[in-house]
């Protein structure tokens, strides 16, 4: 069966692309991340059955990033005058977060020419909170609807009351039934599935492909720990703490770039990457060579 791909990801790939920065390292041109994926808590308000918070022992935390945090990270990318996307996103529900809107408006100030997105489940927003999150300098917001086309409707209405350009919004449906992946990209995040309410196993060997994710996307969580890549739900592999490292410092460092490397040259054999079924393709693929 052809599993359901996200619409966005053709957009996504295009920004990839066109919104790289390559930086002087040791002597070699790299690229900068061209996504910066912000996990800003440790909670959510639902526990999907297709997510890893709906298994059992799946720790809510209900921490929050310090607007510290923000400020530093917001001062260095400022120093790299960062043009990519930011993206508040990850393993949680950003909107829970009544420091929302501040952390928007740091990273607009310091990186004007960076495009700012949110994802959210919708449960928190309401009109006067979409607006508010546009005045604080966000650029896109994806809703992932899940409770039916009602709520689609009800979000639409909202978008069109405020205006919005249709970049500056997607609406995405994501209560398809179960033989549409219910309207999701979906993957057993590198084997954190198999617990789930809906079971994805891990691959029983690794896949015999290249990934590039790691090698355009830099994802940290609210403690500041940087992960390999968006998929690791586990914390295998934790390259630097954003809180006592340059983001710059931990993105070129040695064990960063021997991992982009190594799995652009179809290697998975190590975990998570060798039980994770994510194609790694889609996009990136530009950025990859670099490494390689």
């Amino acid at each position: 069966m052809k599993k359901f791909l996200d619409s966005n990801i053709k957009f996504k790939n295009q920004t990839v692309t066109e919104r790289m920065q390559l930086f002087s390292y040791k002597n070699k041109e790299l690229p900068l991340p061209t996504e910066i994926e912000i996990s800003e808590s440790g909670t959510c308000n639902r526990k999907c059955s297709f997510c890893p918070r709906s298994a059992d022992g799946f720790e809510d935390i209900k921490e929050f990033i310090s607007k510290d945090l923000v400020s530093k990270i917001a001062n260095e990318l400022s120093d790299l005058n960062y043009r990519g996307v930011i993206r508040f996103s990850g393993f949680v529900e950003p909107m829970l977060d009544k420091k929302i809107f501040d952390h928007i408006h740091t990273f607009k100030k310091f990186c004007p020419n960076s495009r700012i997105e949110i994802v959210t489940n919708g449960d928190p927003l309401n009109i006067n909170r979409l607006k508010r999150l546009f005045e604080s300098g966000l650029d896109k917001i994806l809703i992932s609807v899940y409770d039916g086309k009602e709520d689609v409707i009800k979000f639409q209405k909202m978008i069109d009351e405020l205006k919005l350009k249709q970049d500056q919004y997607i609406v995405r449906d994501r209560s398809l039934p179960e033989d549409q992946d219910f309207g999701i990209t979906l993957s057993n995040r590198a084997g954190m599935m198999e617990n789930a309410e809906y079971q994805i196993p891990k691959t029983p060997s690794p896949l015999d492909n290249p990934c590039y994710i790691p090698s355009y996307t830099l994802f940290f969580d609210y403690l500041g720990d940087v992960l390999m890549c968006p998929h690791d739900w586990g914390k295998k592999i934790i390259l630097g703490n954003l809180k006592k490292e340059k983001l710059l410092d931990i993105w070129f460092k040695d064990k960063s770039i021997k991992i982009r490397k190594i799995l652009t040259n179809r290697n998975r054999n190590f975990s998570p990457c060798n039980v994770c079924d994510v194609d790694g393709t889609l996009m990136g693929e530009k950025s990859a060579q670099y490494f390689k």
